[in-house]
């Protein structure tokens, strides 16, 4: 009858153990529920911790288009700039074309 008593001592263990396993179980599906719902409620906030600012380029690369607008402007500032020039200082040899 010895033998006996010893088995269900280990059977009481054995069933205690395994109730405060399914406990830890439970409250470890239970957690992971949560934080799946906040996230799924915060998914901004959270992509925004992981997300890594985009590096500043001090000198950008010039755009091939731009810079051949900012020349073609030059150039015509210059030949305005020329234009004046030639004609503040009044061409007094200048031809005067009349039709009759």
């Amino acid at each position: 009858m010895a033998g006996a008593g010893a088995d269900m001592e280990m059977d009481y263990t054995v069933h205690e153990a395994w109730n405060d396993a399914t406990n830890v179980y439970l409250i470890a599906i239970l957690v992971s529920f949560g934080l799946l719902v906040y996230a799924r409620k915060n998914k901004r906030k959270i992509m925004r911790i992981f997300t890594v600012p985009p590096a500043v380029d001090p000198t950008p690369e010039p755009n091939f288009y731009d810079s051949l607008q900012k020349i073609r402007l030059r150039q015509q500032l210059e030949m305005y700039y020329i234009a004046r020039k030639y004609d503040q200082q009044g061409q007094p040899d200048s031809v005067q074309l009349t039709v009759d």
